[in-house]
């Protein structure tokens, strides 16, 4: 939504040709009615939104339903018309609550795609015999934290950073070791304002040799194997010297910033790998929301549930960090 606001990188109104578009593609919605050849849900059902627009040839998103899909609706209104492939049932007898399944529903999605093929990449480096425990580190939001907390429930060894003494103390609770990176400084890469301000890049230099030296401790000198890096580019410097040899940088997003650089040569010298993923298939969904019921793999519920009316200053909150990982607003309650 903060992108969508600030129309950057994109004005979705100008791309889409539209003078008023309906955003928002994360929710849980009550069915109402069907039309006679929906088949994947039935009136009175909860179903979380899958949010493709369109796809390509194997069912990768290329548009998103609530954002950059010309001609699609979003869920930031009381009532939404959707074809069927785009709701997803949730179980009738589930246990958690339709709050919970909204924080759940792109985040979560997302983390159980984006860890599929991070970790059968890294698995081709490093088979389960070689290394069968794994240093996962990460830091961005909401999505990195539901990767992280699948990575730990598959037995690896997880850290997220963050600034934030709230979400550390949620990260915590999600049984996510929680690491404070305002210990390290301004641990923010900026190149061209380093060369102007030599102060700024020596401290820059000082916070990045405090943050690897918590990591070449806390791997006991390994490095890490897997870096969930969701942020971009302040912190891509960082990410990528943190790295063990035969390592994944991966991402499904990019909060501060698009562009990145690195050195080649070194990347293939050590057999650092790339992942790049966007959303998930439609099997990833049904895949993630059984995990979930099963396990209990699914966030808490948000300290504040916003009202249908203060969906602006959600968006607000948002943007200044006040709303946690998981913001979300409600309509019509349970």
């Amino acid at each position: 939504m903060g992108h969508a606001l600030a129309r950057k990188p994109l004005d979705l109104c100008v791309t889409r040709g539209e003078s008023e578009i309906v955003l928002g593609n994360a929710a849980v919605v009550r069915v109402l009615e069907v039309g006679a050849d929906v088949d994947q849900v039935r009136p009175g059902q909860r179903a979380i939104l899958f949010p493709v627009g369109k796809t390509d040839s194997w069912g990768y998103m290329t548009k998103a339903l609530g954002y950059d899909h010309a001609g699609g609706m979003g869920c930031l209104a009381s009532r939404m018309t959707v074809f069927g492939r785009q709701l997803i049932p949730i179980p009738d007898d589930s246990q958690y609550s339709s709050v919970k399944w909204t924080a759940f529903s792109v985040r979560y999605v997302t983390a159980w795609a984006n860890w599929e093929l991070t970790h059968a990449v890294l698995r081709l480096l490093v088979d389960e015999a070689e290394r069968p425990r794994l240093h996962v580190w990460g830091w961005g939001g909401g999505t990195t934290l539901a990767e992280l907390d699948l990575a730990r429930r598959f037995g690896h060894e997880t850290v997220m950073l963050s600034g934030s003494q709230a979400n550390l103390e949620l990260i915590a609770r999600t049984g996510v070791t929680a690491l404070d990176r305002r210990s390290f400084g301004e641990l923010a890469y900026d190149r061209r304002a380093h060369k102007k301000d030599p102060d700024a890049a020596a401290g820059y230099k000082r916070a990045e040799r405090a943050f690897l030296a918590e990591v070449e401790q806390r791997t006991e000198g390994h490095g890490v194997d897997i870096f969930v890096d969701l942020i971009g580019t302040p912190v891509f410097h960082a990410t990528i010297k943190s790295l063990a040899r035969e390592a994944i940088v991966t991402t499904a997003g990019w909060k501060l910033g698009m562009s990145i650089d690195y050195l080649r040569a070194a990347a293939c010298i050590s057999h650092h790998q790339f992942v790049h993923t966007h959303f998930a298939k439609h099997r990833h969904a049904v895949e993630a929301i059984e995990f979930a019921e099963r396990t209990g793999w699914i966030p808490e519920e948000p300290a504040r549930v916003y009202t249908f009316d203060e969906i602006p200053q959600l968006a607000e909150d948002y943007e200044r960090g006040q709303a946690g990982y998981f913001p979300c607003f409600e309509i019509y309650p349970d």
